[in-house]
């Protein structure tokens, strides 16, 4: 049996002030209600960096300057399996606040916080790295 090959999936880890921003999915979505880093799928053609740039304008109305690319990993949920394609980011210079578009709810944690945070099981690992 051949795996299907895993959806490529961009999150922006926006840092602000020593605080990392983290957005609540809606509760009727695909792990609705847990914490993640915002971003969503890469579409055909698009490189992972206009995906994260394309994703954080349509769910945050902001836009973010990369400040950093941290390694792809896998991770398999019951319904299939994602590369997760983390990328730390900062507002960019006259960037609108981000406001929950397509979230429920959008919070400031401190680093030391971000573990009380109930989080989609793919952004755990990316956890450990910021603490």
């Amino acid at each position: 049996m051949e795996l299907t090959p895993p959806v490529p999936v961009v999150c922006a880890i926006i840092v602000r002030d020593d605080r990392i921003m983290l957005a609540q999915r809606p509760p009727d979505k695909k792990l609705g209600g847990l914490w993640e880093f915002p971003g969503g799928k890469v579409e055909a053609g698009e490189s992972s960096e206009d995906a994260l740039h394309r994703e954080l304008q349509e769910e945050l109305g902001c836009s973010v300057r990369i400040t950093q690319t941290l390694a792809p990993f896998v991770h398999a949920y019951d319904w299939g399996r994602i590369e997760l394609i983390p990328f730390v980011c900062e507002l960019a210079d006259g960037s609108a606040e981000p406001h929950a578009h397509e979230h429920t709810a959008l919070v400031w944690v401190e680093r030391g916080e971000l573990r009380s945070y109930e989080l989609a099981p793919a952004d755990v690992p990316l956890v450990a790295g910021l603490v």
